[in-house]
């Protein structure tokens, strides 16, 4: 089971942390802010890696035991994806940040750049995808015992398992971008970028509102959050 469920999270633990999706429309919805053409460019964002990564890596030798910490940031070849940005691990372990290339193009300034690839840095250096992975097993149990005690058939039960699996996925993922945004902030700082500058990437993105069980926090305390991290630096 616990196999069948990490699979139909794979999604989930390879979302993007820094473009949120915007809710549906509706009466009285809050008018989102339109894209802003940016300056930057893959030759900016290779500048802006030469020298965030190495305090990357230095902050997660220093904060970890065991785990990899040689970062490979890579670009989505795809022209055509909608702008992104996410942290993943591959078949060895090995962290991987991932940029499309239309989230680089939105970027006003190379802090913005800086900004988004620490708090990339911070997910795995904080152990965020094993710890989604572990309650989305813990949900997917719980909701086959409750399937099964309510006496759900087969296909019932397999689907109070995805429910749980997911509904145990994202009980936290608020707090994990939170957590994200705040050691981001101290990497930006210390790589020689400015993070409050480099927050003022999510007052051009949707903003997800305080959803339950929704995967980003509000764009606000996500704000709030850079500045009162970089004010104690």
């Amino acid at each position: 089971m616990k196999r069948t469920i990490l699979a139909s999270l794979a999604g989930l633990l390879v979302a993007g942390c820094v473009v949120a999706p915007a809710p549906a429309p509706g009466p009285g919805a809050v008018r989102q802010p339109q894209p802003v053409v940016g300056r930057m460019t893959v030759s900016d964002l290779r500048a802006v890696a030469a020298r965030v990564e190495p305090v990357a890596e230095s902050t997660c030798r220093q904060r970890t035991r065991g785990l990899n910490c040689d970062f490979r940031i890579v670009v989505d070849p795809n022209a055509n994806a909608p702008a992104n940005a996410y942290q993943t691990l591959d078949k060895t372990g090995r962290p991987i940040i991932g940029f499309t290339q239309a989230l680089v193009k939105r970027a006003l300034n190379r802090d913005e750049l800086a900004f988004v690839l620490g708090h990339e840095a911070a997910h795995h250096i904080e152990g965020h995808i094993p710890q989604v992975q572990q309650r989305a097993v813990e949900g997917a149990i719980l909701g086959t015992i409750i399937g099964t005690l309510a006496g759900f058939d087969q296909q019932g039960v397999e689907m109070a398992q995805q429910i749980g699996g997911g509904v145990g996925a994202r009980r936290f993922a608020k707090s994990f971008e939170l957590e994200a945004d705040r050691l981001g902030t101290v990497i930006t700082a210390r790589s020689g970028y400015n993070p409050v500058n480099g927050a003022e990437f999510f007052n051009r993105i949707p903003d997800p509102g305080d959803r339950f069980l929704g995967t980003h926090p509000p764009n606000a305390d996500r704000l709030a959050t850079v500045r009162r991290t970089a004010a104690g630096l």
